[in-house]
């Protein structure tokens, strides 16, 4: 349990930093800081790897699967691989919801801020229940990868790409019961109008952003799952893969059209763990095939998008 709370209490003291010192004046966030900033958390990601050799080397961290050290690094790298590459589709869809309720980039990294704390917490809740369901039921673990199997089907046919955030029941929902303002007030997410409070665009665009990314974890939380049910490791790989998502959208955002083909790579990943889960009773596969199989349709969708010309 000390662990757990070490490691929420790292995570808390590095938003406060980065929300209180790193970006406590509202600025548009270009791409060289994007990129440090990716870099950082990739790095802070990867030698966390090490902790958990540490941890379950030392056995100061319940190890209720039975991993060694080693397996455990290697079921840590995938999941956080998964998370990550599962991630750029939910850059796509931030992107088309800045857009649509106008954001501007000034104020798109306080929006993302409070999405990502409060994707923390459905996250964690989303987690717990799910090792829970798989350990108590082993054969949910089937109904899991049937799921991301026809996830990777409707992506195949690309029936996200008719997200529009403005027609979505969320947003007509919130119109009904809370006055809205179409105007940006700054930062603030609620303005006085006429002595009455509304929600200005970038507490809509927050709320549908937060709502999108739960549905966002019904894909990613159930492929983890397939890697391990160890919660710490879930926990984790996840956690600081959605820390890192706010610098991955202001890095890459602007070069979505450009990968093209990285649909395809998303859909042979997400394929790929539906099946694992539906034959996990039957065929343990070693987890650098994971890694490799993940690496491989990441590196082929970008490729495929630099070196194949679009056709008009």
């Amino acid at each position: 349990m000390i662990v757990w709370i070490v490691f929420i209490v790292f995570v808390l003291i590095f938003l406060a930093l980065d929300l209180g010192v790193f970006h406590k004046n509202d600025h548009v966030i270009k791409s060289k800081e994007a990129g440090i900033w990716t870099a950082i958390w990739v790095t802070i990601a990867f030698s966390f790897s090490g902790v958990i050799y540490w941890l379950f080397n030392s056995g100061l961290i319940d190890n209720p699967t039975g991993l060694t050290p080693n397996n455990a690094v290697l079921k840590y790298i995938t999941g956080y691989l998964i998370e990550l590459s599962l991630s750029v589709d939910n850059i796509f869809v931030i992107a088309v919801i800045f857009s649509s309720f106008k954001i501007p980039p000034l104020y798109q990294h306080r929006v993302l801020f409070w999405g990502i704390l409060g994707a923390i917490v459905f996250r964690a809740l989303m987690i717990f229940f799910g090792v829970a369901l798989i350990t108590k039921f082993e054969w949910i673990i089937y109904i899991f990868g049937i799921f991301l199997l026809y996830t990777a089907f409707k992506m195949l046919k690309g029936d996200e790409n008719d997200f529009d955030p403005k027609n979505s029941f969320v947003f007509k929902q919130i119109k009904k019961i809370y006055p809205i303002t179409t105007s940006i007030h700054g930062h603030d997410f609620f303005v006085k109008k006429i002595g009455v409070n509304a929600a200005t665009p970038l507490f809509i665009a927050l709320i549908v952003i937060e709502l999108t990314d739960i549905l966002f974890a019904l894909d990613s939380i159930p492929a983890i799952l397939a890697i391990t049910t160890d919660p710490f490791i879930v926990f984790t790989s996840n956690i600081l893969a959605i820390l890192g998502l706010r610098s991955m959208y202001f890095l890459i955002s602007r070069m979505l059209e450009k990968f093209r083909y990285i649909n395809y790579s998303l859909v042979v990943i997400l394929a790929f763990v539906g099946l694992k889960m539906l034959f996990s009773h039957y065929l343990e596969l070693p987890e650098w095939v994971s890694i490799v199989v993940i690496s491989v349709a990441l590196a082929s969708g970008v490729l495929s998008s630099m070196f194949i010309k679009e056709r008009d």
